[in-house]
């Protein structure tokens, strides 16, 4: 009988991507989401017999320990994700971020493997002339970056934990975000034309939400060489400042209008670039390129128009 993988946040950005990824590997794949946005990304999988869906929170202790119970693999996705959204309500961000890591440790079994996806915006305001590793301290700026720091460490006291720090994410899902940079410069180009810039060479490392699954199933599927270790996942070539990105999109949409600010500040101070050599040498590599992205979102832009998804 195929592993049971339970997947927290299932229906959002990453989750609803994950999921099919999952099913289509042969996986039995439960989803759990409280669909606090309302979203329906998942209807195209109610048809699998192999997916099930559950209306619940991740806090809830006593429905958490009866997925658990049933669950050979835990992805837990669920989170208040992004500064903006931690800092309007602190308490929720440490309750869903923080406290769902401790839940699954008290839970989880020494057999189950718990790949958990946290940030690599951690490595925080570290000069964007040298490469972070997995081994380079963490530096966590904003209480959305403690929260999922925090997490990760604590899980990773436990046996058969495998912890992915994320880039920046981007490309197109059943769930859209707008507020991821690569996703939101594209909107900016297809639906204003224009941009402002604030403090333009600040570095990010980025990946493709597609990319992020995949790799998501690789360590699935390769826990004994994996498990007890960190791994940044991004893409190698898109370590790229904000100034940058604007420009490669320029490329895509010429009429795309770019304004470098020297007035103003970047509530956001992440400046980086991350090694994914760790990753690379398990067995791993993203394939799917900016340019393939920046392609993919603007015709997903066309299918839903100006204004749609605009306060994602």
């Amino acid at each position: 009988m195929a592993p049971h993988v339970l997947v927290t946040g299932g229906s959002g950005y990453l989750g609803s991507v994950l999921c099919e990824h999952l099913l289509d590997a042969g996986y039995h794949v439960t989803a759990l989401d409280n669909l606090m946005f309302g979203q329906t990304s998942l209807l195209h999988l109610c048809t699998r017999k192999t997916f099930e869906f559950v209306l619940g929170d991740v806090r809830n202790e006593s429905l958490m320990g009866e997925l658990m119970r049933k669950t050979d693999i835990c992805i837990p996705l669920a989170a208040i994700v992004g500064a903006p959204s931690c800092n309007r309500d602190p308490i929720l961000a440490q309750s869903v971020n923080y406290d769902e890591a401790t839940l699954l440790g008290r839970l989880k079994r020494p057999d189950q493997l718990v790949l958990y996806p946290t940030t690599n915006s951690g490595y925080g305001t570290r000069t964007s002339d040298m490469y972070c590793t997995e081994d380079t301290p963490l530096e966590p700026i904003s209480l959305y970056e403690r929260t999922k720091v925090d997490a990760e460490r604590y899980l990773m006291g436990f046996p058969n934990v495998i912890v992915f720090r994320l880039a920046t994410l981007f490309g197109v899902s059943p769930r859209m975000r707008l507020d991821l940079l690569v996703n939101h410069f594209v909107y900016a180009a297809f639906a204003d034309g224009y941009i402002v810039i604030f403090e333009k060479d600040f570095k990010r490392n980025f990946v493709h939400v597609r990319d992020v699954a995949d790799a998501m199933l690789f360590a699935v599927e390769h826990v004994r060489q994996m498990a007890g270790q960190c791994y940044n996942v991004g893409l190698d070539s898109a370590n790229l400042s904000k100034g940058e990105l604007a420009e490669k999109i320029k490329e895509h949409v010429p009429h795309f209008f770019i304004h470098f600010s020297d007035i103003g500040s970047d509530p956001d101070k992440r400046n980086y670039i991350v090694s994914n050599q760790r990753l690379r040498e398990a067995g791993f590599e993203a394939q799917r390129t900016l340019d393939a992205g920046i392609v993919e979102l603007l015709k997903a832009y066309r299918m839903m128009g100006p204004g749609v998804f605009r306060n994602a």
